[in-house]
């Protein structure tokens, strides 16, 4: 994943820079190198134990005005800029159906490897005013969803708009094709937040 990372920066023209942490003991070092760095944004890579820790992981990236970029969709609902992903809940409806063809008799080890079929692109907006970025609408209208901030006192102050626009596909096909239109990838690097494997004794 690492060796992905970096030759999709070098096709982007980004300079890439990695910063790890065993746990989230390491979360605060992990920031402070990035400070020093004067990183122009953050992308997380997936991991359980920062999935568990999303959100000190988006209060930390707030707090030090860093645009991040998660592997999936709840650290956005926790207060992230955006997250581009595999669809978690489809991964697991799809889960029930190897159950249901175990149940029926097929040999796991006869059922095929699959891959995430379905990913998704969610914005956080509020978020985004927040750090002072103006998102590209060329982006906004490739999101699968839309967390804006709603003016009239009257309506809830967060909205969730699910986008249907036909521009969705191409981020499918080439995810790195997009990125180009994120502006905050200007500044200086961009860090790549990852867990570093336990040593065992």
């Amino acid at each position: 994943m690492l060796k992905g990372a970096e030759v999709a920066a070098r096709a982007l023209g980004v300079r890439l820079q990695f910063v790890e942490a065993r746990g989230p003991a390491d979360f605060d070092r992990a920031f402070s190198d990035m400070t020093r760095a004067r990183a122009g944004a953050l992308t997380v890579l997936p991991s359980t134990m920062f999935f568990n820790e999303r959100r000190r992981l988006v209060d930390l990236a707030a707090k030090n005005r860093l645009p991040a970029v998660y592997p999936s969709r709840e650290f956005v609902d926790a207060g992230g800029l955006m997250s581009y992903g595999p669809d978690l809940a489809d991964l697991f409806r799809r889960a029930a159906t190897y159950v249901d063809k175990i149940l029926k008799g097929a040999k796991p080890a006869d059922l095929p490897v699959e891959q995430p079929t379905k990913f998704e692109l969610v914005i956080n907006l509020k978020t985004a005013k927040a750090l002072g970025l103006t998102i590209p609408p060329s982006l906004l209208g490739r999101a699968d969803e839309v967390i804006r901030v709603d003016g009239p006192a009257q309506l809830p102050r967060m909205a969730r708009v699910r986008c249907s626009s036909p521009r969705r596909s191409p981020l499918r096909r080439n995810q790195s094709e997009n990125c180009r239109g994120w502006g905050f990838y200007r500044r200086d690097a961009v860090l790549t937040l990852y867990p570093a494997p336990s040593r065992c004794a």
